[in-house]
This record gives structure tokens, sequence and C-alpha cells, in this order.
């Protein structure tokens, strides 16, 4: 054996799995291995698998110790890799040269022989399964149908081109084969050895042969001849030809006739009808077939000559005119009109209609535009146009060619006046930006563009702006990155007299700073607002407040009280159980509006009876309503903000206060709206929340604090909302940057380090063989529903989603939630119970949560059962205050059950250290309203938070989701750099 093939047999070796050479050492003793074909470079076998109708090809390349197989299997070496080297290696040592004792695949097995025969009207077809010693034998019918037949299949080789053939013949009819099968078969079988032709071996060409045309002079004109390729010898049948020893197709048949015999044809073109000739009738045929011109009276014909787009651009007063065009060559020498190719002079090219078909789709995808059609752009329309123009390319011409290439820059110009009739010792700032338009060419002033229009431009995504007298103006790219947003806002908060509001005064000093102007009058005012809120000027407590403020609380009313003497509004976020109240009770002056939630309003009303006694209060709630022009203080709630709108809005407070602010986290609602209504010299919203699921809550916030401090609420989103969402770098920073001064959050761990620590855990509760495929059963009938709807835009949609997943979480918790369901317990449950127990015994005091009061309803046996002693608040309870007393009381029972939504705001339970949160819920907002009723100032022992969540259900993704959820409110207000919202992605993954 050669040293190569040595070489590349023992590196087969090497390379194969175990049972991989296993299988090729049984298919060599099954004589499965022939040698096709070999040379210096090259070794083809084929090697017969079971289930494989075509022996595999395994091709061995022994100088460059290579290989390769043709089967579909993804193992390398294959078996049939495997087989040849054993039977290779078995050659060697048999002292056999190179392959010589292995059998070549003609003397091991039989093939399928092709009879072409010539008919009057064509050609018949007989297959012949010709033996290894060269007898033949008609088949007569199938080959699929011998195939069949072990023994039979076993004696022959049979390629792919051979089980193609059989499809289309299906049968061994000697009928003449139509044209249109004889044209697949001649496809099918290139490549084929044993194709014969009256006995004559030949081969099947790939070639369509087609004829030529000839273009001579005639008398004043032309003539145009198309004759039959010379290479052909015979045309057997219809649409076929004999060139040498191979069956082509031919092409052209309807101009042609299917056995040649419209051929030669002659057309002839006078003078007057060369143009045609030349730009249309030549340049279709060059498509079809070989054209020689031997004549001089034609232009030139070109090959090879690529289509390109040309834009004309024409300047009518302030507005562009637009004529695309298709044409061939730079410079033109033919033009596309109509469809129809115009010479223009020089070569005609021969057409590319495809190429055409692709620059017309591009022109209309990139600039909307169709060739030959003119179109104006008016106003704003021009200048996005152009902006498009900036970043397309192609040919411009015609005199608004220049506008497009113009070369100025924008310069930013501010300028800033004062006037001393301000309110609050404040100065009234007005301020005018606009862009100076300058030539970079020749340094000199061309004019201005106004900031709107500048931001318009650049909030709209153009590179441009147009100026009035003319063209267009690139933006200040980098100007606009770092101000823009900025610019928006500053822009926002100016009156129509130009008056910018405090809140944008610092805004408008950084932009003085940028620009080195001097900063505006008043800005020193408001300068403590940029240090830290420890640093604000002292403001004592009322005197008459019976309460001794904590440090950090001195500060919040010192921030309280320095924001209401500038003019300006806050959000007082600071975390549940910090005492926003008393702040907000301490810096009470003049006549005061309170709004709050229905089950908040007594606990308002009694902390200012505690601690501002002096004060006069007007609760405005119930039927009798009324409102005293007298009274200092008067509480409302946000249904009866809803209801009077009207009449509360008629009346000027001195001040705002919005408790549970997040109950107009919906700009859209009515309460928000009311919210946004009312007239006050300062404006407070309390939260513990500023943001539960999207960053337009915080808008929404904000706009009721400082209107237009975020700008509108479409811009607010584009700007700001959707780049944090993105996670854009910088985003998230510059709206911490804008809110800071205004927002007042702090964190339990920060400021009331008294407060015993606060533990959460999660209690995993595995369901039983029962709950599991109650579960299962309610998953697998929504889940494929709520797929297929959530991949609509719907609100019914999300609508449907949410009731499959309240389904799925009443399975996960208990299976009595679900119609048609009974049991007097579940696996939750169980494990509630028995941590309530051991609670109980230990001296603990206990909350229990659930957002279903007919899962309280479930608990309360359990309890009863097990002598533990309970109370319960949800929607229903008319005294809560009472409940509240004797839970909190020294003897109270141990176990409080809470509906979520009746108890998560406005209590104060320290009397509890253990909180169950039952069914866990993807505002993590909701849960750390509920825990915090234990954990806020006055708890002495440390708080212990358990989440009880199903394995294996949607409670487990909630929790993920949870974790995005807090990101929100990080955005804004913390350090994160994202944020989520419940969007159909949070849906469909928790789904799932």
């Amino acid at each position: 054996m050669p040293t190569d093939l040595t070489k590349i047999v023992a590196s087969l070796r090497r390379a194969s799995k175990a049972g991989v050479w296993s299988a090729g050492v049984n298919l060599v003793r099954a004589g499965a291995v022939t040698v096709e074909s070999q040379s210096d470079e090259e070794i083809v076998l084929r090697v017969r698998a079971a289930g494989r109708a075509v022996p595999a090809q395994v091709v061995l390349y022994p100088g460059e110790d290579e290989w390769d197989c043709d089967c579909p299997g993804r193992q390398r070496p294959c078996e049939h890799l495997t087989a040849a080297a054993i039977a290779l290696g078995q050659a060697a040592a048999d002292g056999a040269t190179a392959t010589a004792s292995v059998k070549t695949s003609a003397e091991a097995w039989a093939r399928v022989a092709y009879r072409f025969a010539q008919a009057d009207a064509g050609l018949t077809l007989r297959r012949f399964i010709v033996g290894a010693d060269g007898g033949e034998t008609q088949l007569d019918g199938t080959l699929s149908a011998l195939l069949s037949r072990p023994a039979e299949a076993r004696a022959l080789q049979v390629e792919q081109c051979d089980l193609q053939a059989d499809r289309l013949l299906e049968s061994a009819a000697r009928a003449v084969l139509p044209p249109s099968k004889l044209d697949a078969l001649i496809q099918v079988l290139v490549g084929c050895r044993m194709v014969f032709l009256d006995g004559r071996q030949v081969a099947m060409s790939e070639e369509e042969v087609l004829p030529f045309a000839v273009v001579t002079d005639h008398d004043d004109g032309a003539a145009v001849t198309i004759r039959r390729d010379p290479r052909i010898t015979a045309v057997p049948s219809a649409g076929v030809v004999l060139v040498g020893d191979e069956l082509a197709r031919h092409g052209e048949i309807e101009l042609c006739g299917g056995f040649l015999q419209n051929l030669p044809i002659v057309r002839t073109y006078p003078a007057a009808e060369l143009g045609d000739l030349a730009t249309r009738i030549l340049p279709e045929l060059c498509h079809r077939m070989a054209v020689e011109v031997r004549t001089t009276r034609l232009p030139r014909i070109a090959r090879g000559i690529a289509p390109r787009l040309s834009l004309e651009l024409r300047q009518v007063g302030s507005s562009l005119s637009v004529l695309p065009a298709l044409v061939y060559g730079n410079p033109a020498c033919a033009r596309i009109d109509a469809g129809r190719l115009v010479h223009l002079g020089g070569a005609v090219p021969v057409r590319d209609e495809a190429a055409e078909r692709r620059l017309a789709e591009k022109l209309r995808a990139d600039l909307d535009l169709v060739c030959g059609r003119r179109s104006t752009f008016e106003g704003a329309d021009t200048a996005r146009f152009v902006d498009k123009l900036k970043r397309w390319r192609g040919e411009l011409a015609g005199d608004g060619a220049s506008l497009v290439r113009a070369r100025v820059r924008l310069e930013p110009k501010l300028r800033v006046e004062s006037s001393d009739d301000g309110a609050l010792g404040l100065p009234n700032v007005r301020f005018d930006l606009d862009f100076g338009v300058r030539s970079e060419e020749r340094g000199e002033a061309l004019g201005s563009v106004s900031a709107a229009a500048v931001l318009s431009a650049w909030q709209e995504g153009l590179g441009l702006v147009p100026l009035d007298g003319g063209g267009f103006a690139p933006l200040p790219e980098a100007w606009l990155a770092q101000h823009g947003h900025e610019l928006a806002a500053l822009l926002a908060a100016r009156g129509n007299d130009g008056r910018v509001a405090t809140h944008a005064l610092p805004t408008l000093g950084r932009f003085c700073e940028d620009l080195d102007q001097p900063p505006p009058p008043g800005l020193d005012r408001l300068a403590p607002l940029a240090q830290t809120f420890d640093r604000l000027p002292t403001t004592p407590p009322p005197p008459a407040l019976k309460a001794t403020l904590r440090p950090y609380q001195q500060i919040g009313l010192n921030w309280l009280a320095f924001l209401r003497s500038v003019g300006l509004g806050g959000i007082l976020a600071d975390d549940m159980g910090l005492g926003k109240t008393i702040e907000a009770m301490a810096a009470m002056a003049g006549r005061t509006l309170v709004v709050c939630p229905t089950s908040v309003l007594p606990n308002w009303s009694a902390e200012l009876a505690r601690f501002r006694p002096s004060l006069a209060v007007n609760v405005y709630h119930g039927p009798t309503r009324k409102l005293d022009a007298a009274a200092d203080v008067t509480l409302t709630t946000y249904a009866i903000l809803r209801l009077d709108r009207e009449d509360l809005a008629r009346q000027h407070w001195d001040a705002a206060i919005l408790d549970e602010a997040q109950a107009i986290k919906n700009p859209d609602s009515q309460a928000a709206r009311a919210a946004y209504a009312l007239d006050a010299d300062f404006h407070l919203a309390m939260t513990g929340t500023p943001v539960e699921n999207r960053l337009d809550e915080l808008w929404s916030l904000m706009h009721f604090a400082n209107r237009g401090l975020l700008g509108g609420r479409r811009e607010f989103d584009a700007e700001l909302g959707r780049p944090i969402a993105d996670g854009i770098p910088g985003a998230a920073e510059a709206l911490r940057r804008r809110i800071r001064p205004f927002v007042l959050r702090r964190r339990k761990a920060e400021v009331a380090p008294e407060l015993p620590p606060r533990t959460e855990a999660t209690i995993k509760i595995t369901l039983d063989e029962r709950e599991r495929a109650i579960y299962d059963a309610v998953r697998a009938a929504t889940q494929s529903e709520l797929v297929a709807a959530l991949g609509g835009t719907g609100k019914l949609d999300v609508m449907k989603a949410l009731e499959a997943l309240l389904r799925l979480r009443q399975a996960a918790c208990h299976s009595g939630l679900l119609p048609g369901h009974h049991a007097a317990t579940s696996s939750k449950l169980e494990a509630l119970l028995e941590a309530l127990v051991t609670a109980a015994e230990d001296g603990h005091k206990a909350l229990v949560f659930s957002q279903w009061t007919s899962l309280l309803d479930r608990i309360e046996p359990l309890l009863e059962q097990a002598s533990i002693g309970f109370t319960r608040l949800d929607g229903s309870t008319r005294d809560r205050a009472a409940v509240v007393d004797a839970f909190q009381g020294e003897g109270g029972p141990p176990v409080m059950l809470v509906s979520l939504k009746a108890g998560g705001t406005g209590l104060n339970l320290t009397a509890a250290d253990h909180v169950f949160l039952c069914d866990p819920w993807w505002n993590p907002a909701a849960e750390d309203q509920a825990a915090d009723r234990a954990h806020r100032i006055g708890q002495e022992r440390p708080v212990m938070i358990y989440r009880l969540v199903a394995t294996g259900t949607v409670e487990e993704r909630i929790l993920e989701l949870q974790a995005r959820k807090r990101a929100v409110g990080e955005a804004a207000l913390g350090d994160a750099a994202a944020a989520a919202s419940l969007t159909r992605e949070d849906l469909l993954a928790l789904l799932a």
C-alpha cells in the first residue's frame, strides 16, 4: 500500500469511535464496499448500508490526508468512512497493491441502464438492469417495486438519479415520451453513465442549446437572421437535440419550433426603424440568445453597463422639486421612460431589468419616490427629505443640489432678562434662545433659526433644519446630545411671555454657564437645592406641634419649607413608616387641602388632633359634606376629589397635599386630572412608592408637584422613559439629575438605624399529586389559547392573560378557589398553619396577607381548629380602628388576617413581628407596603417577612418579575440603569 494511503487509513482509525469502527467492520464483512474510481489524487468508494437505497459515496484524498462522505449523518468519521478504511487496510494486509483486492462497483453490483430509441414522433425509453457479468434484463415494472424485493435489491446499485427518474416514469410504457417529461429526464440523468441512444452511449448535457442571431446590412436598413447552433447534428425529439455525444434541451421552442423547423428566421428593418431595433429589439434579443452585429449602421451594443439612479433637484421658492430617473452609463447613454429604453447617445446598453426593479424598489424604500414621477416638498417635509438625501448615495443634479451640499453651522445664542416684580422675593426671569447660522467657508453670519425649530428637527430624528432664506443647516448634534433634553424642558417651562418657571432656573443656570453667560437672577436663592438637603436653612417646627422631630424628619421639614418659600413643589418619597405624615403636618401653614385614601382618612384626623391640635380641621367627606373656608386643614379622599372636582378646583389653597399619591400614578385617570386642576401655591405628593410599574407614574406625580419640570408626557416617554427602559447609558442619570432637588427619598436603613432588622425569606411549598394534577390541567387548558391571544395588540388580549394568571395563581394556593373544585385545605395552607402555630407558641404576633378574601375564609377554620386566636380586616370591616386596637393591645390575638387591598396602606401594626404573604404579586410595591405595616417606627423586635411560594408554578416566575419591577423605581431614584414594566413579554414569560 502506498505511504499516503497507509497514512489516511491510519488517520481514519484514530479518529473513529469504537462503536463506529465496529459498524464499519460489519459493513466490510457484508461485502458492502466497492471501488467506484481511483487516481493518484483521490479514491472514490461506494458503501451500501441498511436503510439507504443509494450507496453512500466515500472520497479519500491520500495526498492531503482528507476524506468525505455524502451521507447525511452528523458523526464524522461515519461508519461508511471506517468501512472504506477497513477494506483498504485488509487489501494491504493481503499483500494487494492499493485497492486491487477490493471489488469495483461494476464487478459487484448490477446497474440501471437507459436505452432511448428514435421513433416517428420522438423518443421512446426502455430501462434495463445490467448485471455485473454484463447481462441485461429489461425492467418491466417500476424501480421502486424492484427495490421492495430484498433479494433483488441486494444485487442492485441505484443512484439518486435512478430514483428521481423512476418517479418521473412511473411505469415501463414504451410510448413516445412527451416533451415535458423528456425535458425533465434529461435534467435528472445528467451525470448518469448508463444512457444510450439507438445503441450508442451518450451523455445528458446540462446546457440549454439556443439559436443565435446575426445583424447585417439590408438595403438602407438592417436584417436580423436567427439560425440554429451549428453544433447540432440531429433533432431526435421536440425540444431535444444531439450535440456530438450529448443529448441536450433546446430553448426558444416557441420561436424555433420543436424540431427547429422555423429556422432560419429573417426579419428586416428599414432605416426609420433602426432606432427601435437598437434600443428595444436587440437588447431584448440579447437576453435570449447570442447576437452578432455585422452592420455599422447601428450604435454599438454594450453589455455590462449597470443601471443607476439620478435625482434632478430644482428649488422653486421655498419648495424643492425632485425628478428621479433611471439611466445607464455615466454620462448617461440611455434613460428608461415608461418602461422603454430611450437612447441618448453612445453605446446602447443591454437592459438589466432585474437590477432596474431593485433600484426602483430601493428608491421607494429609501426616499418614497417613483422613477419618472416628479415630487414637490414644502416646509418641514423638505427638511425631512433633504435629511434623507444626506444619507442617500446617488447622483444629485440641478440647482437644488447645492441646498443639500451647503456648508453652514449653527451656534446657540442665549439672552436672559429679569424684572423685580416676581413673587416670594424672586425676580421674574425671561430668556430667549436661538441658533445663529454661520458659513463655514466664509465665516459670515447668515441669519438665525429658532430654538423650537432646531429642537423639533432633533426630536423628529432629522439631521437638518430648514433656513428662512432657503437651504438647510446640519443640527449641532454634539450640543443637542448634551443639552437637548434640558432645552426641551426649559422651553416647556417658559410661559407665553417668555418668563421661565422657578423650577427651571437651575437648568437655565447650566445653559448660562455652558454659553459663558452670567447666571440668571434669583438662582442663588435656589443654590441650597443643588447641595445636600442637610445644608438647607433650618426651619423651626411650629410651637404648637406636639411631637419631637427626629433629625431626618427635621431635614424633611427644612426641605418642605424651603420649597414652599421659593414657590416650588415636591415629592416626599421616604420609605413607608418613617413619618412622612408628621413632616407634612409640621410644614402646614395657611389653608391646606389634604387628599388621601378613604381608609387613611380617620388616621389623618386622629393624627392632626394629636400633633397639631391648634389647627381647625374640616373633614370633607360623606353625603352632608361642606367646605369650611375658615378651616386650617380640609381632609378629603380621592373619591370625593373626583366627584367634587370643580368645587375643589374653584378654591384657592395655600397648600395641596396628596397622601399615598400613587393614587394618581395613571395620568389619564379622573383622580389625576382632578389633582392637576387644584389651585394651590404649594403642591406636595407623599408616597413610599413613587414608581410601581412604569416611569410615567413618576411623571404624573411630578406634573402635579411642578408642572412642566419633565415636559409633556409624550416628550418624557420619548426622551427619558423609553431610553431608561432600553438601558441607554446616561438616560437614568439625566432623569435623576433633573428631579433630585424636588424628590426627598430616604431608606429606613439610612435614617432610622434604631429600627430592628428586617429579614425576608421564601417558604417553598411542594404541591401534592392531586394539586399538581389540577394545576397542570389549568395550565394546559389556557396556555396555547393565551399565547395566541397575546400575539395581538388589543387590551382584551391582556385581560384574558390576567384572567388565566388569576386561575393559575389560585390553583397554586388552594384548588378550592377554582370553580367546580372542593378541598378542605391545601399544601400551602398547611405550611402556613404550621408556621403560625410555631410563631404563636414562641410568643410572636403575625400578619397574614392575601389578595383574596376567599382565601382568608379558608384560613379561618384552620386557625379555629388549631385554637389560635385571630382578628380580621378587609374591605367589609366597618370599624377599622377597633380591629387595629384589638390586635395591637397587650392581650390581643396572635394573628390578624388582612386583605392586601384593605390593609396595605395607612395602618400601624407594630405589635406584629411576623408577616406572611400568601400569594405573591408581580408589583413588589404592594407587598412592601404590606410588610411595612409591621416594620415601621415603634417596632422594637426584628421583623420576619415570609413569602409562601409553590414550586414549579407561576409564583416562582412572579418572584423573578418582582426583581425586574424594582429596577423601575431605582432607575429614577436610585442607582440602577434600566427599568421594566408589565409588558406582553412579561405575561408570556409568566405563562411559559
